[in-house]
């Protein structure tokens, strides 16, 4: 192939990683303390309040149900207005974190919902605090699952942002459409696969790697 060719193939797979990891760093800043309050906002948890668990689970729930390419589409004035443009890599990480954010919040409720209660109630019968038993606790208790979450959620990212390219958003998904389908080129098709495969299998190498030290850790 032509060279120019691989320097576009090298630039949209940095633009691909850049929009799967900047977008999870937002859901993961945002996911997680939602999926604190969802937890601890249950019955019988260290913080109950069913308007509040209510009315996050239903966002989150609705938000969950959205399938990415029509939120996407929905979204474009919130996007222009943030970005300043509905096209490119940066503008398709608006539609890429809110599409995440409510699926890192369920999957870190799960992980806090699966620490043992009395390890909570220990802890309160010191006199910890609601932030204590969070910081001190719940988190360090679910690190494992969250990072198990938190990969999945990644590589979730990864298929978003091929589909991203649909709509001009850049990256691997734009190179397959521009320079595969639309110019019948087999051979691009292939290379785009074969590399968006690879990004999926180093995110979930990396995420067993590091589950496996904390669990030693934790051990």
């Amino acid at each position: 192939m032509p060279t120019n060719i691989w320097n576009l193939l090298l630039q949209a797979f940095a633009e691909t990683v850049y929009m799967v990891f900047a977008a999870g760093i937002i859901s993961f800043v945002i996911g997680i303390p939602i999926g604190i309050l969802l937890c601890i906002s249950d019955k019988n948890h260290i913080a109950p309040s069913t308007v509040v668990n209510q009315c996050l689970a239903t966002v989150v729930n609705i938000g969950r149900s959205i399938p990415f390419i029509i939120l996407m589409v929905a979204i474009i004035p919130v996007t222009r207005w943030i970005t300043g443009t509905s096209i490119g890599t940066t503008a398709a990480l608006v539609p890429l974190a809110i599409s995440a954010i409510p699926f890192v919040a369920k999957i870190a409720e799960n992980a806090f919902k699966q620490v043992a209660h009395g390890l909570l109630e220990a802890g309160k019968s010191m006199g910890a605090s609601n932030w204590q038993l969070i910081f001190y606790i719940l988190l360090p208790e679910s690190r494992v699952a969250l990072i198990h979450g938190l990969t999945l959620t990644l590589v979730t990212l990864v298929s978003f942002s091929a589909m991203a390219g649909a709509i001009g958003g850049g990256g691997l998904g734009d190179l397959a459409i521009r320079y595969g389908y639309q110019r019948f080129n087999s051979l691009i098709m292939i290379i785009t696969v074969v590399i968006l495969v690879g990004l999926v299998q180093a995110i979930q190498l990396l995420g067993n790697k590091l589950s496996s030290i904390y669990n030693l850790g934790k051990n």
